[in-house]
């Protein structure tokens, strides 16, 4: 097997002396498209977080692309390769306009002007957002501004998508868009939504967080309608 694009070893973090988790491991394979599935405060977002260096873990080791991770020099380099989208989309823009923000991740990854707006404006088609790109960020409704949000990270091309509910704030429209083209793409991902539709379309396979424990989910869907949610996560036996 493949060297994992994202590996994590014996992770543990708390918030002033309160652990969230411990002793989580995970490896991420190219290709795969793993929910990550927990109750609300379980830390799924934390441990997303912890993959690409905004948070650090008091014990345990990152390794991203086959580097090893722990210094913020370290963890720098590989964020346009392995693209987190928040949770709330407010703490990922911060451009006056829509081509602006989209353009931002480029331009920094080195190319010029107009190479960057070149990109986002490919980026903001290839989601339907083209007619948006002189817009004032601010002023979006809450799922323009997702869509905005994620074709900022899918301009810097990475090969990994961190995908914090990627869905919030979209009406059912532009909610079926969204996933016909993630299904589209070839990145790794890591996904988190409380959208059982999300993790049915998209997820390849499933991990389970909760009391402070990670361990491998099975994804399984029921062939009839029932009242509730066709899509079941267990632990695996």
């Amino acid at each position: 097997m493949t060297e994992p694009l994202i590996q994590l070893e014996e992770i543990a973090f708390g918030y002033a002396g309160r652990p969230v988790f411990s002793g989580v491991n995970l490896a991420l394979q190219a290709g795969e498209r793993l929910a990550l599935v927990g109750g609300n405060g379980a830390g799924k977002s934390t441990l997303l977080e912890l993959m690409v260096g905004l948070r650090q873990p008091s014990f345990g080791s990152v390794k991203l692309l086959g580097q090893n991770c722990a210094s913020e020099a370290e963890f720098q380099p590989m964020r346009g390769q392995v693209g987190l989208l928040f949770q709330d989309s407010d703490d990922q823009l911060f451009c006056p306009t829509v081509l602006e923000d989209v353009a931002f991740g480029p331009l920094n990854q080195g190319l010029d002007e107009a190479q960057a707006k070149a990109v986002a404006m490919r980026t903001l088609a290839s989601l339907g957002m083209e007619a948006f790109a002189m817009r004032i960020t601010h002023r979006l409704s809450g799922g323009e501004k997702r869509l905005v949000a994620l074709a900022s990270v899918l301009a810097m091309q990475p090969k990994v998508l961190l995908l914090d509910e990627p869905t919030n704030g979209l009406d059912d429209n532009a909610r079926q868009r969204l996933l016909a083209h993630l299904l589209s793409l070839p990145q790794a991902m890591i996904l988190v939504s409380h959208d059982s539709g999300v993790i049915g379309t998209l997820a390849t396979r499933a991990v389970l967080l909760q009391e402070g424990t990670l361990t491998e989910g099975m994804l399984h869907r029921h062939p009839y309608q029932h009242s509730h949610n066709q899509l079941h996560i267990h632990p695996t036996p």
